[in-house]
C-alpha cells in the first residue's frame, strides 16, 4: 500500500517509563537503546513505521529531569523542541495512580502548546487488570484534555495496534518521508555508537555509565562485507577507566563482544569492532565537549 498520509509523534514521558523499548516495539527494530538506568536515551531518535497508507514518524525523546551538567541542559532542550511542530503527544506513563513532578510538567506544555495528546499507561504486564482504574481516574482528574488513554505494554505488545490506530487518527495528507525499509533517521554509525553505549549502561555500575560517551573513529566496509568499526570509549576520571577495561581487560571484552553481537545484527554483517578507553575529566560540564561528541542543539 503506498504512503498518503505522515504522523510525526513526540514519545515523551519521565525517564525509564519505556520510551525507548516502545519506539523499538513499534518499529520492530532497535534502533533506540534500551536500559534500566535513567536517561539512557541522550539524542531524539526518529523511528519510522508504515503502516495501513500512514507513515508514524516517532520522536524518542531524552526522559525528562533536572539538568544538573551541559549534557544534561542539552537534553531538556531537545524535549522542548520535541513539543512544537509535531501531530500529536504520546505521553507514557507507568501504572502507578499518582501523577508525579514530571508529568504534570509534561502535560503544562502539551496544554501549552496546543498539541492533541494521548496518555499510554505501559506497563500493564506488571500489575492487575483492576488497578488501572485509579490510573486512568488520577490523570483524569490532573487533565481532561487526552484524545484517548490506552493501556499497553511495550515488553508483550499488549495494545500496541490500538494505540497505533489511535495516532492514525492524527495524520496528516502528504508525502512519504522516508524511504521503504527505512526504521530510523540515525546514521548507522551513530547506531553503533549507541549500541556500545547501551553494554556500557547494561555491566556497568552506578554512576560510571552515565560519565561515558562513545565516539566511533572508524567505520568503513571492506571488499568482503566485513564493516570494521573502532570506537573510543570516552569516561570521566582514571578510576573509572579502570573498572570499564577490567582485570586483564575482562570488562571491556564483555562490553565489546555484547556490543558487537547487536551491531552485526543491526547491520546484518560481520562487524571487526575494536574499542579504547579514553579519559576526559568532566566532559558533561563542558559545552564544547558536549557538542563534539554529536549532543548538539541544532
Amino acid at each position: 500500500m503506498s504512503i498518503t498520509k505522515t504522523a510525526m509523534i513526540t514519545v515523551c514521558g519521565r525517564p525509564n517509563v519505556g520510551k525507548s523499548s516502545l519506539t523499538n516495539a513499534l518499529v520492530g527494530e532497535k534502533i533506540a537503546i534500551v536500559s534500566n538506568k535513567a536517561q539512557t536515551t541522550r539524542n531524539r531518535i526518529y523511528g519510522v513505521l508504515n503502516r495501513d497508507g500512514t507513515q508514524f514518524i516517532l520522536m524518542d525523546t531524552p526522559g525528562l529531569h533536572r539538568p544538573k551538567s551541559a549534557l544534561g541542559d542539552y537534553m531538556v532542550k531537545v524535549i522542548a523542541a520535541s513539543l512544537s511542530d509535531v501531530d500529536c503527544a504520546l505521553l507514557l506513563v507507568e501504572p502507578i495512580a499518582h501523577v508525579g513532578g514530571p508529568e504534570k510538567d509534561l502535560i503544562g506544555r502539551i496544554r501549552d502548546e496546543k498539541i492533541p495528546c494521548i496518555l499510554a499507561i505501559n506497563k500493564i504486564d506488571t500489575v492487575e487488570p483492576a488497578a488501572l482504574l485509579p490510573v486512568i481516574a488520577a490523570y483524569n482528574e490532573a487533565w481532561d484534555g487526552f484524545r484517548a488513554i490506552i493501556p499497553i505494554s511495550a515488553h508483550t505488545g499488549s495494545g500496541l495496534d490500538d494505540l497505533v490506530a489511535e495516532l492514525g487518527k492524527f495524520a496528516e495528507e502528504g508525502p512519504q518521508l522516508f524511504p521503504d525499509g527505512q526504521t530510523s533517521d540515525q546514521p548507522e554509525r551513530q547506531v553503533v555508537g549507541e549500541l556500545l553505549r547501551e553494554k556500557l549502561l547494561l555491566c556497568l555500575d552506578k554512576e560510571i555509565p552515565h560519565g561515558t560517551a562513545v565516539e566511533i573513529e572508524k567505520f568503513s566496509e571492506r571488499d568482503s562485507g566485513v564493516i570494521d568499526v573502532g570506537a573510543v570509549i570516552y569516561c570521566e576520571k582514571a578510576s573509572h577507566k579502570g573498572i570499564i577495561i577490567g582485570k586483564h581487560g575482562a570488562m571491556l571484552k564483555k562490553i565489546s563482544t555484547l556490543a558487537r553481537q547487536d551491531m552485526e545484527k543491526f547491520m546484518g554483517a560481520q562487524i571487526y569492532l575494536e574499542t579504547w578507553v579514553k579519559i576526559k575529566e568532566n566532559w558533561r560540564d563542558n559545552v564544547n565537549y558536549v557538542r563534539s561528541l554529536g549532543y548538539r542543539d541544532e
